[in-house]
């Protein structure tokens, strides 16, 4: 096992535990439920392999269905934005991402910002389509959707500053 192996293993780990013992507790007005565990499947190594993310992603989603006792619908949603990082990458880096010289951890810019705002979207969407599984409440899911994904979008960049290695 290398040191990014191990690393990666941290951050699964990390981020699984602060979502179930403190993120899911946030709850406020039934519609901000923050979702930062996903930044295991956002800042997963480029370069990486894709089956061992897709792998990694649904064990991720299933453990979170285990806690939170929703069905498998955090693994399909978990497993759907593993399927379409790649894509994003390409829309939202284009070249950089080509020649594999991608960082999520700098400076955040418009491509950063980009990508991960379009990740956490594709993975409410789909959780929250899957948990109601009817069109009958869409205003709710948009909602939810719209509001959820500012939160977890503010707390991912946040986490992502604490956990910026430091420049020597």
């Amino acid at each position: 096992m290398n040191s990014a192996m191990l690393f990666n293993i941290a951050r699964f780990i990390l981020l699984l535990v602060a979502q179930v013992v403190i993120f899911n507790n946030f709850n406020f007005l039934g519609y901000i439920n923050p979702y930062p565990y996903i930044l295991f499947i956002i800042l997963y190594p480029v370069n990486g392999n894709r089956y061992g993310l897709l792998a990694a992603s649904f064990f991720l989603g299933l453990t979170m269905d285990f806690f939170c006792n929703s069905g498998g619908v955090h693994a399909a949603s978990c497993l759907m934005l593993a399927y379409f990082r790649p894509s994003l990458f390409k829309f939202s880096f284009g070249l950089s991402y080509e020649y594999q010289t991608v960082r999520l951890n700098d400076v955040l810019n418009p491509e950063r910002f980009s990508f991960i705002l379009l990740a956490v979207i594709i993975h409410h969407i789909s959780l929250f389509i899957l948990e109601v599984f009817t069109f009958d409440y869409l205003w709710n899911i948009i909602l939810r959707t719209f509001v959820s994904t500012i939160f977890t979008i503010i707390i991912c960049i946040l986490i992502i500053y604490l956990i910026k290695p430091s420049k020597r």
